[in-house]
């Protein structure tokens, strides 16, 4: 699942699972006053450019984000409890303030989300348990005799509280995407990449990360805290040493390596499969897409190698890692401390946000369904929907005349478009929840929650795919492009100002969500989508010829990416952000065709001194206005196939022979880039 928009703060995944749903930051709202207002047309409304965010004494050829929102990012502070601010934020701080009506409003105070979030903001009643929840589960690893009934316990983390150095879950089938089976990689980390074990860079969040284990050994009563937390700080060095690098991750040619469980085992000896698979309750498989092959292999051993004393204690701290949110405000904190070197944030959020956070990535669908009911009018999905068809036409066209793609390629690319299923708003049925039970005591309903989840997610295995599935909640602000799946979704959380507006003026409207669109349509042509066929199976349907081509274009466009240092010594890895950074280039020329024709023919108007092409872009700019912490910036580079706000406007701008044109970028500007150096992807 490739998504418009990669949160930094992802909440904790589920130790059998494919991705988590992201959580965005938030920031304060724009002032409407400085807003463009046109009235007296039909389709457009009250929101637009934000005048008062450029900096026109900066040349666009120079700094196009400065010009578009120096102004803004000169005046605006960072709150301490956040790691960043901008658009993205602040429409994600609009959506939380929306769910945050509906879930503590007194009509829904008796529904399961209602319960939930009463639960998550009862501190008193947290505080008396105290850590005798979570004393049970930690009690279950600590009477563990052997390293058979480790390795059941670890496969039976997939729906409770700790880890395994293993992870997986149902997805497509990458030769028959008709049905589902099980995808197997490395796991087993607790900072946010291997690099963070690795590189001298880190050496402040590895000291962070040892002061929390040895903080939470010691709350547990774990004897030694201190030494017990160096053995947990040296077995995760070792598994990181072990893992692939992410941008070896995101090659679906490299992660694509089928085995049944029986060649799995062959492959990867040193752990006793057979408890394994009892523990996360799977049967032989006749067919598993291991992921990180060599990892794997290389982690199996690891755990033959590995004395179960500090296996133990590796286990133990994870558990109460990852149940730490629903404990007492002491362990909360702790976590904190460690946690804050991550993102540069000084001070925690506030507890009603995590409160509705969390009912989000227990019940977010159900949360969903009261949501769109009250926030996505009719009208918003019907205008969305024909924007779609609009930007699906204006890809098609850049298919058909592109000069690098064979007649075959074309063909096959037209075909895989025309495939691609869009959804918008929600999803066509409802998730049943009723089997959810939510009583008082936040711990045991997190426990539900997560074992609810789990066993909901792993009922797919083996089925034949259901592509009516969303993983998103509908109040999510972001979108994603579904990969094998072949298709796309459109929560309604974003389909809101700044992004989207049923009556805006079509050139902002086509600068912001129309980029998201052409964004996520083109991720079904990157450097990964290429690899996938029109019926989601992955297939080389490049001919030799064209991938050569394109590649060469991608190089251009990477080394760019390069160059750009996001913060001392810290730069964009071209390889990791490929996928995106085309997303985004692709978006914009797509986008930009789309808004074109819908002016059929006639000349746009000027409004606010600005034509329609300066409108586009300075949507898009306003869109990917930024301030963000170093810390948070130096995880993101590491971590996030997207690039950093700053690069998403200007990296891919420079490529857009219309953006020279409507801002008069000339030869000398900063950013400029001669036609023939510019990279010509689509």
């Amino acid at each position: 699942m490739t998504s418009f928009k990669t949160s930094l703060a992802a909440a904790t995944a589920l130790a059998l699972s494919l991705a988590a749903a992201p959580a965005l930051a938030q920031d304060a709202q724009t002032d409407d006053a400085q807003q463009i207002v046109v009235t007296g047309h039909p389709q457009i409304g009250d929101f637009g450019i934000d005048l008062s965010a450029r900096d026109l004494t900066v040349k666009p050829g120079d700094d196009f984000e400065k010009y578009a929102s120096g102004t803004w990012i000169a005046a605006t502070e960072i709150p301490s409890d956040k790691a960043s601010v901008g658009s993205f934020v602040n429409l994600d701080e609009t959506a939380r303030d929306q769910v945050r009506t509906l879930v503590t409003s007194p009509a829904n105070a008796s529904t399961k989300y209602g319960k939930a979030y009463a639960a998550f903001m009862n501190e008193k009643a947290i505080e008396r348990a105290g850590l005798a929840p979570l004393m049970k589960d930690i009690n279950v690893v600590r009477g563990i005799d052997d390293k058979t009934e480790f390795a059941r316990f670890m496969g039976s983390t997939y729906d409770k509280f700790g880890t395994t150095l293993f992870a997986g879950g149902p997805y497509v089938d990458s030769d028959d995407p008709t049905m589902n089976v099980l995808w197997f990689g490395q796991a087993g980390l607790g900072m946010p990449d291997r690099d963070y074990y690795l590189k001298s860079d880190f050496a402040k969040q590895r000291a962070a990360y040892q002061a929390y284990i040895e903080r939470t050994f010691r709350a547990l009563g774990t004897p030694n805290p201190a030494v017990a937390a160096q053995e947990v700080m040296a077995f995760e060095t070792y598994i990181a040493q072990l893992s692939w690098a992410n941008d070896d991750r995101r090659d679906i040619s490299k992660i694509n390596n089928p085995m049944s469980t029986a060649q799995l085992e062959a492959y990867a000896p040193g752990i006793d499969w057979a408890a394994y698979w009892d523990g996360a309750n799977l049967g032989p498989q006749k067919r598993i897409i291991v992921n990180e092959n060599t990892a794997i292999k290389a982690l199996s051993a690891l755990y033959a190698a590995t004395d179960l004393d500090t296996l133990k204690l590796w286990e133990e701290f994870h558990v109460a890692d990852q149940a730490t949110g629903f404990l007492p405000k002491k362990m909360v904190d702790s976590r904190f401390a460690y946690t804050s070197t991550i993102s540069g944030v000084t001070q925690q959020r506030p507890r009603w946000k995590r409160g509705i956070d969390n009912v989000n990535g227990s019940m977010g669908e159900l949360v969903g369904e009261g949501y769109v009911a009250e926030y996505f009018p009719p009208v918003a999905k019907e205008r969305m929907e024909d924007l779609i068809k609009n930007l699906k036409l204006a890809m098609a066209d850049r298919i058909r005349g592109n000069d690098w793609m064979g007649a075959d390629t074309k063909k096959a690319a037209i075909d895989k478009l025309e495939k691609m299923e869009v959804m918008v708003g929600y999803p066509d049925k409802w998730r049943d929840f009723s089997g959810l039970a939510i009583g008082d005591s936040l711990y045991e309903n997190a426990v539900a929650a997560t074992k609810f989840n789990a066993e909901y997610a792993m009922e797919d295995l083996g089925k034949p795919v259901d592509r009516k599935k969303w993983g998103m909640n509908p109040q999510t602000v972001n979108a994603y492009n579904g990969g094998l799946e072949n298709k796309m979704v459109f929560p309604a959380g974003i389909l809101q100002p700044p992004f989207f507006d049923a009556y805006a003026d079509p050139a902002v409207n086509y600068g912001a969500i129309g980029v998201v669109i052409g964004h996520e349509i083109s991720h079904g042509f990157d450097d990964q989508g290429r690899k996938i066929d029109a019926s989601g199976a992955v297939r080389d349907w490049w001919t030799p010829q064209d991938a050569a081509r394109f590649e060469k274009e991608a190089k251009v466009f990477g080394d760019q990416y390069a160059k750009y240092e996001v913060a001392p010594g810290a730069f964009i890895n071209p390889t990791l952000t490929m996928g995106e950074n085309i997303a985004d280039l692709a978006g914009v020329l797509v986008a930009l065709d789309a808004y074109h024709k819908s002016l059929g023919g006639k000349e746009a108007p000027v409004i606010g001194g600005l034509t329609g092409d300066q409108r586009f872009f300075l949507s898009y700019a306003q869109v990917w206005k930024s301030k963000a912490r170093e810390d948070d910036l130096r995880n993101q580079v590491t971590t996030d196939p997207h690039s950093p706000e700053r690069y998403r406007t200007i990296g891919p701008l420079r490529n857009v022979d219309a953006w020279y044109k409507a801002f008069d970028v000339k030869p000398g500007d900063a950013n400029y880039i001669t036609p023939e150096e510019r990279a010509r992807i689509w």
